[in-house]
């Protein structure tokens, strides 16, 4: 499909962050979300354990040497949920710029990670390197360039891959993924190379990220006109901290526009979103949005700029040569994903990040893809934050997932 020439600058990880972003500004001001105690208990005792859930830390380690943040929730409140030995694991995953809280901000009745727990499975939530409690490595101090030096193709290689190994030797069994907006593309990716397939029993993919050519915000043309390729250049940043002064002025500076709609940038750039209460919005933005490497803002940028996913592109045709071995960068072909591997896959027509058009593209992909292991649901009124954080999503997509979940058993 070929792709627009604004909207392949920086349409979904960059119009994304800056609804974070700015709003962020106006939210919390410079605080790193939660409160000092919460932050270094971790989101067990901040969203889970308070609604009488048991839920356990655990650190993962890279091959390359990052600290990850891993929590489980291994049953139902109070114990319940047909506890026992072999409930299934699900592990889930978030999206750029948060962390794994977004999957906590609504009560336990209407949050995903706990309908799951009470409904028999035992869940984990990832927390990818770079987001709060995921800031550790073994060598590199946050605070160095070296830290931030990573795009998401160090996501699909060393994140996704110690996370799956370390749940599955865990639990012993297979894997349920859910994953959400990035979190869709490091699993398209990863199957594409045919990685962890071993481990993962299905996969869930909530406003799939993939193809990336369409965007309809005034605020998000505006922001993808910038050129995204020189961010690094003129925040002289390796990391991309939202609550950061440069990141602040830059983004602020957006909102002069007289078409902007600064005090609506969640439906300005997510979509309308249908379902969404104003206490879990507040709850969102008091622990989100989180920092990423700049080098992958650039990257996702390159992604929607090509209309292709391929590895990171180090802009000289001898560099790639180097870290690749050809002048061009790898290109993830989502063709070669094992057709029998069972996919549900649920999107939006109000989703501006996941553009209708665009997960088309994603389908079309999948086209030979066994017919009784691809299951697609379209729902016409979701944008993109509705499938985490709405009201109605467990009604309309949980309940679904979670008989997707025991079709594969």
């Amino acid at each position: 499909m070929a792709p627009n020439s604004y909207s392949l600058s920086s349409f979904p990880f960059f119009s994304l962050c800056t609804f974070l972003l700015v709003l962020s500004f106006q939210a919390f001001g410079s605080s790193r979300g939660l409160d000092d105690k919460s932050d270094a208990a971790g989101n067990c005792a901040a969203a889970v354990a308070i609604h009488g859930y048991e839920c356990h830390e655990f650190d993962v380690i890279t091959d390359d040497g990052y600290i990850l943040s891993l929590q489980r929730i291994p049953q139902g409140r109070g114990g319940g949920g047909f506890s026992g030995p072999n409930r299934p694991p699900v592990l889930l995953q978030h999206g750029v710029l948060v962390d794994g809280m977004t999957w906590l901000v609504n009560p336990p009745e209407q949050s995903l990670a706990m309908i799951l727990a009470d409904n028999g499975f035992d869940v984990w939530i990832s927390n990818i390197r770079g987001t709060r409690f995921s800031t550790r490595h073994v060598t590199l101090d946050p605070s160095t360039p070296e830290f931030w030096d990573w795009t998401w193709d160090d996501l699909v290689f060393h994140d996704l891959p110690a996370i799956i190994e370390f749940v599955f030797k865990q639990s012993g069994q297979k894997i349920h993924y859910v994953g959400h907006s990035m979190g869709t593309l490091m699993a398209l990716a990863s199957f594409s190379e045919g990685k962890l397939i071993d481990k993962v029993r299905s996969a869930t993919l909530l406003s799939p990220i993939a193809y990336l050519s369409h965007m309809t915000t005034t605020l998000g043309v505006l922001v993808a006109r910038a050129f995204v390729g020189e961010i690094t250049t003129i925040f002289g940043l390796a990391e991309f901290n939202p609550k950061g002064e440069p990141v602040s002025n830059f983004l602020k500076a957006l909102c002069t526009d007289p078409e902007v709609d600064c005090y609506d940038l969640l439906a300005a750039l997510t979509g309308k979103n249908c379902c969404l209460s104003n206490s879990t919005v507040e709850l969102f933005l008091k622990n989100e949005p989180q920092s990423t490497a700049t080098k992958n803002l650039v990257h996702l940028a390159q992604t929607v700029r090509d209309g292709i996913l391929s590895r990171y592109d180090y802009g000289n045709a001898d560099f790639n040569e180097e870290h690749y071995g050809e002048s061009k960068p790898p290109i993830y072909d989502l063709s070669k994903i094992p057709s029998d591997l069972p996919i549900y896959l649920s999107y939006g027509g109000e989703d501006a990040l996941s553009d209708v058009k665009d997960v088309e593209t994603l389908l079309d992909s999948l086209k030979l893809h066994d017919e009784d292991k691809l299951h697609v649901q379209y729902i016409n009124d979701y944008a993109h934050a509705d499938f985490i954080m709405g009201e109605t999503a467990k009604d309309i997509v949980y309940n679904q997932i979670i008989a997707f979940f025991r079709n594969q058993q």
